[in-house]
Formats: C-alpha cells, sequence, structure tokens
C-alpha cells in the first residue's frame, strides 16, 4: 500500500457507510484538494459497488473538510448489466461537506473505435520546469505528494508574466513510485494551478462542482495534463482538463466551475 493509497482508504463500518481519516498531506494553503477528496469518495462508492471502475463522476463541494476523522456514506441508486449508479456523501461533524454522484462500470482494454489528437503538443519533458518549493508555513502540502513538470509559458504568471489566456499543462506523476490508477486520475484532474492564474489572477480559487469521466485504465509512466477554460466572468471561472497516459491515451476529462481567487 502507498501513502496515498493509505491516505485514501475508506473502511466499511456498517451497512454502505465507510469510515476515512481525511490527510493533512494534501493541502493547498489550509483547504484539502478536490481531487484528493473525491479519490476518497470513489474508494466507498467502488467497494460498495458491482462493478470495478468509477467511470462518472459529479462532485459538488459544499464546504472545506477539515483534516482528520470522517465518513463517506454511499446510496445505491440503481444497478444494471453494464453499469450502477450510486449517491455517495462525505460527512464531517454530522454536516454533509462534498455531494457526488458515481457511475461504475467495468473498463476492459479495447482498442478505441475512434480516438482523437491531443488539444496541445507539449515540449519533451526536459524542456519543462518545476515550480519553486513552496515554504513550510504555506501550507502547501499537496505539492510534496506529487511530480509536476509544466510547459514554462503556463506558469508565466509565477514571474509577472502572464500569457492572458486560462490555460495550465503538465506531466504528472506521483512523487511516490505508483502506477497511475483510476484514484490517481481523480488526483490529477484537480492537480494543476488554477488556469485562471494565467489570465492575471491570484489566490485560493475555491471548486464548486466538478465533473470528470475515466475513459480508459492508464499505462505506467508519466501522465500529461492539458488544462484550460473559455470564460471568466464575474468572479466564476471554468476549467477543462484532458489527462494523456505514457501512450498518448486519453485517459480522463474533467470540467470544473469556480471562483476567481481573493488576494
Amino acid at each position: 500500500m502507498t501513502k496515498f493509497d493509505e491516505a485514501t482508504q475508506a473502511i466499511r463500518a456498517e451497512g454502505n457507510a465507510y469510515d476515512v481519516c481525511l490527510d493533512p498531506g494534501y493541502a493547498i494553503g489550509g483547504p484539502l484538494n478536490g481531487g484528493y477528496l473525491m479519490a476518497v469518495i470513489l474508494r466507498a462508492a467502488v467497494d460498495a459497488s458491482p462493478f470495478e471502475h468509477p467511470v462518472s463522476t459529479t462532485a459538488q463541494f459544499l464546504k472545506a473538510p477539515a483534516p482528520g476523522p470522517a465518513q463517506v456514506r454511499v446510496e445505491p441508486l440503481k444497478a444494471g448489466r453494464t453499469a450502477a449508479f450510486a449517491r455517495a456523501t462525505l460527512v464531517q461533524n454530522g454536516e454533509a461537506q462534498i455531494e457526488g454522484l458515481i457511475t461504475t462500470a467495468t473498463l476492459r482494454d479495447a482498442e478505441p473505435a475512434y480516438a482523437d489528437e491531443p488539444t496541445h503538443d507539449m515540449p519533451p519533458i526536459e524542456e519543462c520546469v518545476k515550480l519553486p518549493a513552496p515554504k513550510p508555513e504555506s501550507g502547501m502540502t499537496l505539492n510534496a505528494q506529487m511530480d509536476l513538470f509544466f510547459d514554462p509559458p503556463t506558469i508565466g504568471w509565477l514571474k509577472g508574466r502572464p500569457t492572458g489566456r486560462p490555460e495550465s499543462r503538465a506531466y504528472f506523476r506521483m512523487a511516490e513510485p505508483q502506477d497511475p490508477d483510476p484514484y490517481v486520475l481523480a488526483l490529477a484532474v484537480d492537480a494543476l494551478p488554477p488556469v485562471v492564474f494565467s489570465t492575471g489572477a491570484r489566490g485560493w480559487a475555491p471548486t464548486v462542482d466538478l465533473t470528470w469521466h475515466l475513459r480508459a485504465l492508464p499505462a505506467p509512466g508519466w501522465l500529461t495534463l492539458l488544462g484550460g477554460g473559455r470564460l471568466v466572468r464575474d468572479g466564476w471561472f471554468d476549467e477543462e482538463v484532458e489527462v494523456r497516459d505514457s501512450t498518448g491515451r486519453l485517459v480522463a476529462q474533467s470540467r470544473q466551475l469556480a471562483r476567481v481567487g481573493r488576494g
């Protein structure tokens, strides 16, 4: 079991309730990363399902849960021959923190009938760069859990030179050696700095709603994250991320709605 597996494990308590312990190692300046929280919820939802993989997840972030004990309550809605549907709620101190609707199925390693090309050509990884290590007092513990090597223009905001377009692109892997799986992908779709940073915005940009789809089981090796947005307006922005595995296959795609950061 890797550190990530341990940090996201869900232990069945009774019925379809699962005890979890939210790990402070996945924080972004205090709040826990949304992708990490989805991975925790999905562990419980898949365990309660007759199928192996979370193929579609929609999560609404009602509150920002704190590190420590919590519970995931899974409510099966319907199960058929090829898919099952459930509601999963992350509860802490008696209050719902995240509501998720999850579709599970079992994916096979089939050849695609159609597959498009990446939305952007990434430079070789040796031409990409890492962000500076955050100061300990920043509370950015998430950075230590993963390796991200960025397409240089998309972190121009770091030196006051944002591109003016909502975008973020990077190579991704877990810091501790681990082949990517659906739970790692749940983290990966929310691992990039907010794309709105490249328009000049700064500060914590809380996710309100995030939907992602598992399209294939990833091959071992680096993942490529290609993020972009279409509209920044009235304090809101959207973010879309496509995730490709080391063979170039599309393995996950996501869309989220978030608030523009303040400060």
